[in-house]
């Protein structure tokens, strides 16, 4: 049964070759950055033998904590992208828990970053072992520490699944995950208001991550002794605990009801009424604000917006006592418009399947054009006014006489990327899959297309807006009032575009966000 779990992964992998030119050009993003993660990896942990033993042994040990986390946290991401996470997919199949544990186990260290995580992890052998007997440890060690982490990351998987089903427990992952991305960014706040953070600080931080079963590996490979080997004998005590931990957890899951069919919903009445233009304008606008407030996926967008922001506007304050630049009071801004308004960079892939209501009700290009336009107006309605917050805080950081300039450019280059993203709506939509966490953002087989999307309207309306960003930043802050003469200027001539070119190909971009999930 092994087997043929093994052979079930790889011949989706090599499906994956199979597929539209958006799936191998995803195949192919994913192999490249694989690559470059073990390799960098690998060096990272290998280069520390040229430094002091016990500098070496604290990095290998950071590292190998950090890798664990990864783990833990990145399926729970990925949760409803990767079929084989989710048990109750797999619970009519005539198998026992044994046998699919094992093949779920084995499914798990097979693919493009399983494989990197191990390079990178054997780097350690050289790196950290000092001694023959440390070598031969780390030999064993490695590959215990990544059979801990496929089982440590399957068990917190299976034990949250039927949480992860329901609505609420996406709302409370999503919470968690931009607490945890905040949390990392704490480091580079504390350097950049001057903290000096050294050797000391990575010492003591490898003293508490020592005693993670990761980071008892490396200390093992370290030690090289009686000790390092009793390290080595209690991770595989605790890995095989954990895979015991996680049958019963299995066995559990695959009897358990669907937690996110159990609960109805209730219709309420518009909020909106009065507030937006009559017509399909409004409707469409409506319908935008309140996927954006019922929607895990909507409000963690607009949450993972704000931590960006919040982020910018204390790594960019002005620490070193002297004058502010003009930077400082316009970047965060600028950067916030830009985060923003991607959520109009794949604008029908919200509608999956329920696209093809509007593919018979617009006949002409104007509908559809009508149709954009309300939903780059839901996606203004909010972030202007988190803008304009945003202006005043890096003004009050800054200088008060750059709020309006800096909330100018933010709002104009809302309206660049809605004309990029008008274009990638129609050439490069992609599915956004029902009934998962709000951190998954297109079915399997077309991230390629979700990363391209986004990064190309990312990329083209930031260069859009150079000729107005430039003379800003150097100092001619009256400049900015063009921005959004040129933002919303571009976004009305690409919205009459992109309503033709989607108008001749709804056929194809009702299958692109139809995939199935």
């Amino acid at each position: 049964m092994v087997g043929v779990f093994v052979r079930l992964k790889l011949r989706l992998i090599a499906g994956s070759l199979k597929g539209t030119g958006g799936r191998r050009a995803g195949f192919l993003f994913s192999l490249i950055a694989g690559l470059l993660v073990a390799i960098a990896g690998f060096y990272f942990l290998s280069a520390p033998r040229a430094v002091d033993p016990g500098l070496a042994a604290d990095l290998g040990i950071i590292f190998f904590s950090a890798i664990l986390t990864m783990w833990i946290a990145g399926p729970l991401l990925m949760f409803g992208l990767d079929d084989t996470l989710d048990p109750a997919r797999l619970a009519l199949f005539p198998l026992r828990t044994g046998q699919l544990a094992r093949g779920l186990l084995a499914s798990s260290a097979v693919g493009i970053w399983p494989l990197a995580s191990l390079f990178a992890m054997t780097g350690a052998i050289f790196g950290v072992g000092r001694s023959v007997t440390g070598v031969l440890l780390g030999i064993v060690g490695v590959p215990i520490a990544f059979a801990c982490c496929l089982v440590v990351s399957r068990l917190v998987t299976t034990g949250l699944s039927g949480v992860l089903r329901s609505r609420r427990g996406r709302d409370v992952l999503a919470v968690a995950v931009i607490l945890v991305v905040l949390g990392t960014q704490v480091p580079g706040l504390l350097l950049n208001s001057g903290l000096d953070i050294g050797l000391e600080a990575i010492a003591a931080l490898a003293g508490v991550l020592r005693w993670t079963p990761t980071g008892m590996v490396v200390h093992a490979m370290a030690d090289g002794g009686l000790v390092g080997l009793a390290e080595i004998v209690a991770v595989a005590v605790f890995t095989v605990a954990c895979a015991w931990l996680w049958i019963v957890a299995l066995k559990a899951a695959l009897v358990r009801p669907d937690a996110s069919s159990q609960s109805g919903g209730s219709v309420r009445r518009s909020r909106f009424g009065g507030v937006l233009p009559e017509g399909v304008v409004g409707a469409v606008a409506a319908k935008e604000l309140k996927y954006a407030r019922r929607d895990p996926r909507g409000r963690v967008t607009w949450a993972s917006v704000l931590a960006v922001v919040v982020i910018m506007i204390f790594s960019t304050r002005n620490t070193t006592g002297g004058e502010p630049i003009v930077w400082m009071g316009i970047f965060p801004v600028w950067l916030g418009g830009l985060v923003m308004a991607l959520q109009a960079t794949n604008s029908f892939g919200i509608d999956g399947r329920a696209l093809w209501m509007n593919a018979v009700v617009y006949a002409k290009p104007e509908a559809l054009r009508s149709d954009l336009a309300g939903r780059h107006l839901a996606i203004c309605l909010i972030g202007f006014p988190l803008l304009a917050v945003t202006a005043v805080a890096t003004g009050l950081l800054t200088r008060p006489e750059w709020i309006l300039p800096a909330a100018l450019v933010g709002w104009g280059v809302m309206g660049l990327v809605f004309a990029v993203g008008s274009f990638t709506s129609v050439y490069i939509p992609y599915t956004q899959p029902e009934r998962i966490n709000a951190f998954t953002g297109a079915a399997p087989g077309q991230g390629g297309q979700a990363f391209l999307s986004s990064i190309g309207s990312m990329v083209g309306g930031g260069v859009l807006s150079l000729p107005v960003l430039i003379p800003v930043m150097a100092g001619y802050v009256w400049v900015s009032a063009l921005m959004p003469v040129l933002g919303f200027g571009l976004a009305w001539l690409a919205r009459r575009r992109a309503s033709v070119i989607g108008l001749r190909r709804m056929p194809e971009l009702l299958a692109d966000v139809s995939k199935p999930t």
